[in-house]
């Protein structure tokens, strides 16, 4: 019988490690920089041209490498980190398996300019898909300079999956600022076709906070946490509970100065902020932890972002009571929290002060009955919104399908069935705040008000992205500095911004200046609206690309719509009702989730018939 089982080549085996590995352009950059921090570079310049297709370059000022090294070091499973098996229980650096600079080069065509302090000259290699063409003697400083070009050039199906260049870039951004976040002590320089992005220069630890994230909301007020235990000592930064926003991308866990992802551990940052925060709205932390290295196992993923910890239900705890008594230390939040609303406040006065008796201004020419002394009311007619709906239509019967909600609902105007329809009661409720409640005949309407309302404003929205919404010129106009992939991300889509009412102007070194906003959206602060809207168009890119006038849509209608917690005049939710169920669809929120429920009289009797 002929064998049929063979050993793969290299270059093969190489590329399905890439697989794994290099999934982007962000994947080098992430690997190459580690790597430089690894050697002891100070200063590290990361060159990228097309988002990382053409070019991605990694400059350090580390201990270089020999000539030998320089060959050695793009074999598979070549590394200086470890000897034996018993040194992976005691890593504290980045690269140790020695797969990336190997899957890289199978990928990528690759020149590589490198020299210790020892060495007089330097080495330079050129490697094309894991087959070394060059090698030769070079000026160069010390240190290492690698330059990966043409990435995925020999895998196409790869290069074709690769999203935009603004979308690439932010990949590179998150993760160059772990990195940097890993290691205040090293400058960081980000060059994008031929322009600078940005530079941090080293810093401490807060500094470096605030540089990465300058004028966020989210890193204002960063409170110290600092715990030492015999299981793990913990230090880092958390932000108010007040400057809680919608972002979660200011979250951020190191172990013994890497960076990683834990549910679990987040759960226990959260859980420290029960009852402080709104619903919806996130802390942003910089938690470090510091752990024995044989109580941690770092190789479970490809990337590293996922970590086993030996004692984490411990570290949870020490976790949650530290963040805890950090917010509690510094007065952040109330520590007891008495229910004072409506109660009169009587200041402390002293014997002698002389009490006067207060005054009441009163109009004694006033009458109430006099016609024009009455205050105008507002009609409240929405009920007329449920003429011409059958009883036994199924917006009433509140009909499901597939598991989720599904509720029809259309304004027919035929005679009969508006006779059929008889008069409903115009009582409204709201419930915590959150919910609005108003019986109808076939039972209780629930409507989720926030949801609702980004119904609402989606549909008017998207009824004039072809044409102008009115916009309110803002007195001040106001500047937002935002990261390089927020800014292109911005300026790629402002000529429909503007089509929505949402005026934004290029300001240069990646800030732009709010001068209007669109007319529905007043009251609401010019920036917090920039800075929520971002945050949906972000996390909506696949669709906003699929579909460019239903994302941008729906980003303006959830930046701009009133959110749970907000309380509403009987007014407000009479207004809300009825603009709803104008809506085409009104039922669903734009994403697809329920807006508005019907709970059927045969539901309560089923429960109270138990």
């Amino acid at each position: 019988m002929q064998n049929i089982i063979q050993l793969l080549p290299d270059s093969v085996a190489n590329q399905i490690a890439a697989g794994e590995v290099v999934q982007r352009p962000a994947s080098v950059v992430k690997e190459l920089v580690e790597n430089a921090i690894d050697a002891g570079a100070t200063s590290v310049s990361i060159v990228v041209k097309n988002a990382g297709r053409t070019l991605v370059q990694v400059v350090d000022n580390g201990s270089g490498m020999s000539e030998v090294d320089a060959r050695l070091a793009f074999e598979r499973h070549a590394t200086s980190k470890i000897r034996e098996a018993s040194d992976l229980f005691n890593l504290r650096s980045f690269g140790f398996r020695g797969e990336a600079l190997a899957s890289i080069v199978s990928v990528a065509e690759v020149e590589v300019k490198t020299r210790t302090s020892d060495d007089e000259a330097g080495t330079r290699l050129v490697i094309n898909g894991s087959e070394v063409q060059l090698q030769e003697p070079t000026s160069c400083p010390v240190g290492t300079s690698i330059a990966v070009k043409n990435l995925f050039y020999n895998i196409p199906v790869r290069r074709k999956f690769l999203k935009t260049d603004s979308t690439e870039l932010r990949h590179i951004e998150t993760e160059l600022k772990r990195a940097a976040l890993c290691h205040p002590e090293v400058t960081f320089v980000l060059w994008k076709d031929s322009s600078k992005e940005f530079e941090l220069p080293a810093a401490s630890l807060k500094q470096r906070i605030t540089a990465l994230f300058a004028g966020a909301k989210s890193v204002k007020g960063l409170v110290d946490v600092n715990t030492k235990t015999q299981v793990v000592n913990l230090h880092g930064f958390v932000a108010a509970p007040e400057n809680a926003t919608k972002e979660q991308d200011k979250q951020y866990l190191f172990v013994n100065g890497r960076y990683f992802q834990s549910a679990y551990f987040r759960s226990a940052v959260l859980r420290a902020h029960e009852q402080l925060l709104p619903q919806g709205l996130y802390p942003s932390y910089f938690i470090y932890l510091e752990v024995d290295p044989a109580g941690i196992d770092v190789n479970i993923h490809p990337t590293k972002t996922e970590i086993k910890f030996e004692n984490e239900q411990v570290i949870w705890q020490i976790l949650h009571a530290a963040v805890r008594e950090a917010i509690g230390k510094y007065a952040l939040a109330p520590t007891i929290n008495f229910d004072t609303a409506g109660l009169i406040n009587i200041p402390a006065l002293r014997r002698d002060t002389v009490v006067s008796v207060p005054q009441v201004a009163v109009d004694p020419a006033y009458n109430p009955f006099r016609e024009e002394g009455r205050k105008a009311q507002s009609p409240r007619d929405w009920q007329k919104m449920y003429d011409g709906l059958a009883a036994d239509h199924p917006f009433f019967r509140g009909e499901q399908g597939d598991g989720s909600v599904i509720v029809e609902s259309r304004i027919n105007a035929d005679a009969e069935e508006a006779a059929a329809a008889s008069a409903l009661p115009g009582k409204i409720f709201q419930l915590k705040a959150k919910y609005i409640l108003t019986p109808i005949k076939s039972g209780l309407m629930v409507i989720d008000q926030a949801r609702a309302h980004r119904r609402v404003l989606y549909e008017e929205l998207l009824q004039n992205i072809d044409g102008a919404l009115p916009a309110q010129q803002e007195l001040f106009p106001q500047t937002v500095q935002l990261a390089p992939a927020d800014y292109d991300l911005l300026l790629s889509v402002s000529g429909d911004l503007l089509r929505m009412g949402l005026e934004v102007r290029d300001f240069g070194d990646h800030t732009v200046v709010v001068q209007a906003i669109p007319a529905m959206a007043q009251g609401k602060d010019a920036k917090e609206l920039l800075e929520e809207l971002l945050v949906m168009l972000k996390s909506g890119e696949k669709s906003l690309h699929e579909n460019h006038r239903h994302a941008l849509a729906s980003s303006m209608a959830a930046s701009m719509a009133i959110g749970a917690g907000k309380a509403l005049s009987e007014e407000e939710m009479h207004n809300l009702v009825a603009r709803l169920l104008s809506c085409s669809s009104p039922d669903v929120s734009p994403d697809g989730k329920p807006a508005m429920v019907v709970i059927g009289v045969e539901d309560f009797d089923k429960k109270f018939l138990k």
